[in-house]
Order: C-alpha cells, then structure tokens, then sequence
C-alpha cells in the first residue's frame, strides 16, 4: 500500500468554536468540585485527573541519527540524550484501591529541551502525556464536560459501590474484548483491565504539531523485562496499593527500554484534528521509532522521587516547544484547565513547582 505524504502543520487545521472559553469555564468549576473535596478529605491537595501515581522513573531519552527530514523535526530535530522523569498513574482524581480498575496513564517529562516555546511553558523541558489506549473517550469538550459532571458528582463517594461496579464493568469490557469490541466508556468507568502499567503501551491520543507536520506520539515497550508484564492483571482485591507496590517490587531489577514513535498524519479525513475518538489506524498512518527510552533498576517509590516529581512537579501537554503545540479542541481545553488544577494544588500545598534542570 502506497503512503500518502504527511501532512504539512497549518493554523488552518484547527477548527476553533467561538464558544469554546463557555466550556474550558465549565469544565474548570468540575474540577474546582472535585479538587476541593479531595483536598478537604486529605487535608492535601491532588491533581484533578490522574491523582493516584503507581510509580515514577528516571531515564534516558536518546533521538536516533539519520532520521529521514518529515522525521527530523521539534525535539527529535537532531541526536542527543536527555534525562526523563515518568510518572505512572489511574485516571481518577480522587486516589481509589487499586481494586477500582481505571486506564492507566504515563506522563513523560524530557529535560533541558532547546528551542522556541508555547506561550506559558516554563523551563527548559518538553512534556509528554499519554495513557494505555489508542482514543479519548469523548469527541470534544463538551461532551467530556457532561462525563466530568458525573465523575465530579462521585469523586470520594461511595467507594464501595465503586469496587464493585468496577468489578461487574471489568467483566462486561472482557466479554465486549471477547467478541472483538472495546469500550473505552467502559473502561473509563472503571471496567479497564487491571494490567501492570510496565508493560503497557501508551499514546498521546490526541495530535500534535510536528514541527512542518502533524503527528500523535506512542511509548511502547520493547525489553523483555517489559514486554513479558504485558496484558498481566494484577491482584488488587486485598491491597488498596497493590500497583504500586508491584511496580516498585518489579523495578528493583527491570531493565527498561521503550521506543518513542511518531504517527504523522496523512489524510486529516482518515485521521482528524478535532476528534480523538477517531483511531489513526496504522496501515494508513503508520507509527515511526524516533527515539528510546531507558531506565535502569531503581526504587520507584523513594521518599525524594515522591516529594520531586509527584508534589513538586506539573506536567501538561502545554509545556515544550511551539514545534510540538497540542491541536484540537481537546488539546485546547486541556491548556486552561491544566493550569488551573496546578494553581489549585500549588496554592493549597504551599508548594510551588519546579521545572527540573537535569
């Protein structure tokens, strides 16, 4: 099958409602409910969305050499090595027992990144984040503010009918998977499989600009102290932080290694701007190794890692360079709204943040 040429990066891409400020406000008074009833029952503030982290990485990013020019672009414009911090997460934002079965989340940090940057986007480092499903469960805003309410109007309560829930809706998504269906609905409600986050496969879901081009981006795992976890459900039945305690168990002799791909868009028919629930499918737009990532044996649950990366750090689509600028409403929401969860925690805590210099 004969590619078609990437698609070349344009404002023109963007299809922006005059409206769309209405519901970034609605949005961020959800989040306002949520993070002030996390905050009041812990006596701390968490993030709005992903709060509960199973465990965070130190690595190595590497860019390949001899990248072909469509693939030359932004940060992997040329070779280098850069640190990275990866922080593992579940969706939520309130911290449930693992037992409550979410989509797990990765969220990439790549330090001391060099270039033009977005409006806002502090330091020197570029962020990545992503979750261990190809789609977002909402085509817009607006739709995803009416799941917000429902999450808003939960979020801390009944966490026992939760439990359960999840464990009839993780039932009912194997037997959708079965008949070769899923439901990222489903599993947004808690019926994801509850899979060791090491070996999953994480994407931006959401496109982005590619310096000339547009791309989604991918982290797969390709060591085999990884690729063995893969698809491998943990028990969470008796041990609210069962994850977490897996991961940290497992790091301790992991050699990881993941590739960094890219998906440029080819046809914005076949693979829009505006709506993530649309798949890029590969044999039209196929995924690219750009870079690796690496991280050797280490404790992935230090008090120092904790206090560095899961209190004193943000991340946001909207942190890197103006080579790599979220698109689409999805995306623009997230601008707002990102910030203003990270306010919320920073001022509660009395905690700013700190972009990390290495």
């Amino acid at each position: 099958m004969t590619q078609s040429a990437p698609v070349r990066y344009s404002p023109e891409l963007e299809s922006v409602k005059p409206d769309e400020h209405e519901t970034v406000s609605g949005l961020n008074e959800q989040f306002d409910i949520i993070l002030e009833k996390t905050a009041e029952d812990y006596g701390h503030a968490v993030r709005s969305v992903h709060a509960k982290a199973h465990g965070i990485i130190e690595g190595k990013l590497t860019i390949k050499s001899r990248l072909p020019p469509e693939l030359a672009q932004g940060l992997f414009a040329k070779p280098g090595e850069h640190p990275v911090y990866m922080r593992l997460s579940t969706n939520a934002g309130d911290i449930l027992p693992d037992a409550i079965a979410l989509p797990r989340g990765l969220a990439l940090k790549v330090v001391g990144v060099d270039g033009p940057r977005l409006p806002d986007a502090d330091g020197h480092n570029q962020d990545f984040v992503m979750v261990n499903g190809p789609v977002f469960q909402a085509p817009n805003p607006e739709k995803f503010l009416s799941s917000l309410k429902l999450l808003a109007k939960t979020t801390d309560r009944m966490e026992g009918t939760k439990t359960v829930m999840s464990s009839v809706l993780q039932t009912v998504n194997k037997g959708l998977e079965a008949v070769g269906v899923a439901s990222p609905t489903v599993q947004s409600l808690g019926g994801a499989p509850n899979v060791d986050p090491l070996g999953e496969t994480y994407f931006s879901v959401t496109p982005f600009r590619y310096g000339d081009y547009v791309a989604k981006f991918r982290l797969k795992p390709v060591s085999s102290d990884l690729t063995k976890r893969t698809g491998t459900e943990i028990d969470a039945s008796v041990r609210a932080d069962a994850i977490r305690e897996t991961v940290q168990a497992e790091m301790q002799e992991t050699v990881g290694a993941w590739e960094f791909q890219v998906q440029l868009c080819r046809d914005i028919e076949a693979q829009p701007i505006e709506d993530p629930t649309v798949e890029w499918k590969e044999d039209e737009a196929p995924f690219v190794t750009v870079a690796t990532v690496t991280a050797g044996p280490q404790d992935s649950w230090s008090d120092a890692k904790v206090q560095k990366v899961d209190e004193e750090m943000r991340f946001s689509v909207w942190t890197g360079l103006t080579d790599h600028q979220p698109l689409g409403s999805i995306n623009r929401a997230r601008k707002d709204t990102y910030l203003h969860s990270a306010q919320f925690r920073a001022k509660f805590n009395g905690c700013p943040f700190h972009e990390p210099r290495q």
